[in-house]
């Protein structure tokens, strides 16, 4: 293999790499009204990592899925707190990704999505005064 086919073959894998970045930052865009991780400033989610980062997860999403009860919790904690720390169990996880099931969420409660790491994601609604 000389080293122009290396090169170009780098340059492939790269842009495959960068395709399939640019795929789901697409999905993410793409989901309703919600406000994205794109839409909330760099400092305010460096801010509210900072802040949950210790904590622990309130939420936790487990066989019953997204329920009615669960958005609720959400909404009262999100008023609360302005911030909440959701953990995906694996027995919601079937057949789902954590990311599409915290859009979904965000997109129910009106609230931002901050991260999604593993099976944790962070939401932020900012107090309406």
């Amino acid at each position: 293999m000389s080293c122009a086919d290396k090169a170009e073959e780098r340059t492939t894998r790269g842009n495959y790499m960068f395709e399939l970045w640019r795929a789901d930052e697409d999905i993410v865009k793409t989901e309703g009204e919600v406000k994205t991780m794109s839409e909330l400033t760099t400092r305010m989610k460096r801010r509210i990592k900072r802040r949950l980062s210790g904590e622990k997860p309130t939420i936790q999403i487990g066989k019953n899925k997204v329920s009615q009860e669960l958005l609720k919790e959400v909404e009262k904690q999100l008023d609360k707190k302005e911030m909440v720390k959701i953990k995906v169990l694996k027995s919601a996880l079937q057949g789902e990704k954590a990311k599409q099931i915290a859009l979904r969420i965000a997109e129910q409660t009106e609230a931002s999505l901050v991260e999604v790491r593993g099976h944790t994601f962070m939401l932020y609604k900012h107090h309406k005064k």
